[in-house]
């Protein structure tokens, strides 16, 4: 057996391949971005032969550097959920470009389900919502509207499947069309309490069952690679989304744990254990992970603007010029000015859901500056975890006893300033791993699981090891004035006379 495991981490904006040691350690990494396309106003696209070539070139980027294919034991593969691919079984060529998770074109038809009174079922069997963000519409609209699609999919000649899916028909040499429960998760068509695909919403969403993948725990066999695209065959052993992948690469496996991740926006998954909750503020019910033919569940929660405020302060504003100046500028602010940020560039997410509203900021003066402005804008994704993750609680509390820990992964962490003061507002120590590529370690961590190189879930969760913590240091009478300034301050932005 080989030492390393190669992780596939197929993300929006890029493409990666991580060489993980047999410690779980890091040896090679190879990136390439991926372009995106706007065709119309709100519609976004990738196209399915980049995102094929540019997992397959950092791939063997990184083989070469380990010395080869034979020095490989699995794959694992993380990717954006969501987008969604339709292709031909016989070529494995996408019929239209991959419609991406961010895409809005369905908007109207998740507008007409919501009025029709469908989303009681829809959320009762799946634990999601009816929008656009998912892939069920987006089948339904590459159905309708790529010539001669329906009936190709109705005989049988045609295949979907999430970046994964699509990834390993791809990798397999179109011997394997399968995904992982995960996956299956977020498509509007799973069954998450039965671990199956559900009749009643193929039906209404018009989908044939010919098209639909295998659905597998998340470590597994997931077949083996074709051996003429790395030399020799290597075994694919692990699929995660990669929001979910991060839960594995953090760990947490226990029911209250929970994880952030921090990019441009910020998902968090509360472990919730064996049971769904079905949640009273608009979170999503999903699945975790599922091993050994068993479903862990998970609550989550997202905030559409994270580290894209940081990039509002660069290239909005210009008064930054990287990234990684917003902590030193934000730490000169004048503590006497309480000036704070709503970044509802796109809307407010959890636990607001409020699709209209737009931006504001409060407390301006004459005094008002650049660091001012650095701290509200980092401040801001702060307020808006500490609300989400209330809002969590709300539907599953922390139990006695326990007490809460968020563990974080995701560019956004770099920042000193910004951890520390989520750990304040939070009131709750904020752990950033030892190994930041969290994603990437949980797809990792699922082959290698599977291939018998790692070791069992408690042990890795044993192991675990944190690189800082970062514990409270804000005076709980401060924390609570703080907080009631930002929720004034949307309910303003929010009130409708």
């Amino acid at each position: 057996m080989g030492a390393f495991i190669l992780a596939i981490d197929q993300g929006t904006t890029s493409s990666r391949a991580i060489l993980f040691g047999a410690d779980m350690s890091i040896a090679a990494v190879a990136q390439e971005e991926v372009p995106q396309h706007f065709p119309a106003s709100g519609w976004v696209e990738q196209e399915g032969a980049d995102i094929w070539a540019t997992t397959l070139a950092t791939c063997r980027a990184v083989l070469e550097r380990a010395g080869g294919a034979e020095k490989v034991a699995a794959i694992g593969i993380a990717n954006q959920r969501e987008t969604t691919l339709i292709w031909d079984r016989a070529t494995g060529e996408p019929i239209h470009r991959a419609i991406v998770w961010q895409d809005r074109r369905t908007a109207e038809l998740c507008a007409r389900l919501r009025d029709e009174g469908r989303e009681p079922l829809l959320t009762a069997r799946t634990g999601l919502l009816f929008d656009p963000y998912f892939s069920a519409t987006k089948i339904a609209w590459m159905l309708d509207n790529v010539p001669g699609a329906r009936a190709r999919a109705e005989r049988g000649e045609l295949a979907f499947g999430t970046v994964d899916s699509f990834l390993l028909y791809r990798l397999t040499g179109g011997r394997r069309h399968a995904t992982d429960a995960t996956n299956a998760s977020r498509t509007l068509l799973f069954d998450i309490h039965r671990g199956e695909w559900d009749e009643d919403l193929l039906r209404l969403f018009g989908v044939p069952r010919a098209l639909l993948p295998d659905v597998q725990d998340c470590a597994g066999d997931f077949g083996e690679t074709d051996p003429s695209l790395f030399g020799r065959a290597i075994p694919i052993r692990g699929i995660a989304g990669d929001q979910q992948a991060a839960v594995v690469g953090q760990a947490c496996f226990a029911p209250g744990m929970l994880k952030a991740t921090y990019g441009t926006g910020c998902f968090a998954l509360l472990n919730t254990g064996s049971e769904p909750v079905a949640s009273k503020n608009k979170l999503l019910t999903t699945i975790a992970y599922q091993l050994g033919g068993k479903r862990t569940y998970a609550l989550e929660g997202s905030i559409f603007v994270a580290g894209a405020a940081v990039q509002w302060l660069r290239d909005g504003l210009g008064v930054i010029k990287h990234a990684s100046e917003s902590d030193a500028l934000a730490a000169r602010a004048d503590p006497a000015q309480d000036v704070l940020l709503i970044p509802a560039f796109v809307g407010l997410s959890v636990p607001y859901w409020n699709p209209t509203v737009r931006g504001a900021l409060f407390g301006l003066t004459r005094a008002t500056g650049p660091a001012e402005l650095a701290r509200a804008a980092l401040e801001s994704v702060c307020f808006q975890t500490a609300d989400m993750i209330d809002a969590m609680h709300a539907d599953w509390p922390q139990p006695p006893g326990s007490d809460m820990v968020l563990r974080v992964d995701g560019g956004m962490t770099a920042s000193e300033y910004t951890m520390q003061r989520l750990a304040d507002l939070l009131c709750a120590p904020v752990d950033r791993p030892a190994v930041k590529e969290a994603t990437a370690l949980g797809a990792a961590y699922l082959a290698g699981l599977a291939s018998g190189l790692y070791p069992a879930p408690e042990v890795f969760a044993a192991d675990w090891k944190r690189e800082r913590r970062f514990t409270p240091q804000m005076d709980g009478a401060v924390r609570a004035a703080r907080m009631k300034q930002w929720r004034d301050a949307v309910a303003r932005l929010t009130h409708t006379p």
